[in-house]
């Protein structure tokens, strides 16, 4: 059976998700023919039209009037009877997303979470109904505020959603309508300048860009963090990669990563083996990193590990 592509927009009332999915069903790059089914899960002010989307006759809309008939069977039943191939779904602010994976049909795969937030608005609700913000912010790929004006406090807003989710895109949209992406620069969340460096599990994305970018700011340093050890016969016996597989944007886009380590015990690790990695790293030039400078691992320690709650890491 076929996957069928899910679009997830997650927000509150009159927050701009409805508005949203509007510009999108109206956008020929989106439109391109597919049958697509729409549910919407909330009624706001905004309302809408089929006769005014690209391919309008492609798109079939359907109102969820409360969370009891929203089942795996009403979906199905909607979804053959649309013939779509595709689905979008406009989710209530006030259902925990637990109880939509519950009933998502099994084929159904969900491409793309986007949040939509009233700038106005969104302080309110995270101080009141902070476990419902988490929800959805702790799910999503894209934050959009909008109805931004010069007065908006974006590192606020900054703050809020990183607290929660560290690789969400945060995007601003104006009153008139401009948009500008989120140019916060986050600090990274180890100290570099420790004696040893301890990063976290779900910190690794964030390691392997800094010091794949700038190896000259590791020379010299020790670092620990937990590994997924690749190991083949082509390389030489003390040498293995200590990574991870890492999502860059999407499901689709999920490959290993890792930094070149030496250890003369190199032999002895287990290939997909869970480790923690002890190493002191030193900024070298080599055929391995392209004949420029990256950062070569000098492991001191390795020691068997438990894999971690979420085995893939994200860049952001």
């Amino acid at each position: 059976m076929n996957a069928v592509p899910v679009y997830l927009f997650l927000g509150f009332l009159d927050g701009g998700k409805t508005s949203f999915m509007h510009e999108n069903l109206c956008d020929e790059g989106f439109m391109n023919g597919e049958k697509t089914l729409v549910v919407l899960c909330e009624e706001g002010e905004k309302e809408l039209d089929t006769s005014r989307y690209v391919g309008g006759r492609n798109v079939t809309i359907v109102s969820v009037e409360d969370k009891e008939q929203l089942t795996e069977e009403f979906l199905e039943k909607e979804f053959k009877q649309s013939r779509a191939e595709r689905v979008l779904i406009e989710y209530n602010g006030m259902w925990m997303l637990s109880d939509l994976a519950q009933v998502l049909p099994k084929n159904w795969q969900v491409y793309q979470i986007m949040m939509l937030a009233d700038s106005q608005t969104f302080d309110m609700y995270n101080s009141n109904m902070r476990q419902l913000v988490y929800d959805k912010i702790n799910a999503c790929e894209v934050v959009f505020f909008n109805r931004c004006s010069d007065d908006t406090d974006k590192m606020k807003l900054h703050t809020i959603v990183r607290a929660i989710n560290r690789r969400a895109n945060i995007i601003y949209e104006y009153k008139d309508g401009t948009i500008e992406q989120d140019q916060i620069v986050d600090p990274l969340p180890f100290d570099i300048n420790a004696p040893v460096i301890e990063v976290k599990d779900e910190d690794f994305g964030l390691l392997y860009l800094d010091a794949m970018d700038k190896p000259e700011n590791y020379d010299g340093k020790t670092i620990s963090f937990k590994a997924l050890v690749a190991r083949n016969g082509k390389m030489p016996k003390d040498t293995f990669v200590g990574g991870r597989f890492a999502m860059t944007c999407c499901v689709e886009d999920i490959r290993y990563v890792g930094f070149l380590c030496k250890w003369n015990k190199a032999t002895t690790l287990a290939n997909k083996g869970w480790y923690n990695v002890k190493a002191e790293v030193k900024a070298v030039k080599d055929k391995m990193f392209g004949n420029e400078v990256g950062p070569m691992f000098f492991v001191t320690e390795a020691k068997p590990a438990k894999k971690p709650e979420e085995e893939t890491v994200y860049f952001s």
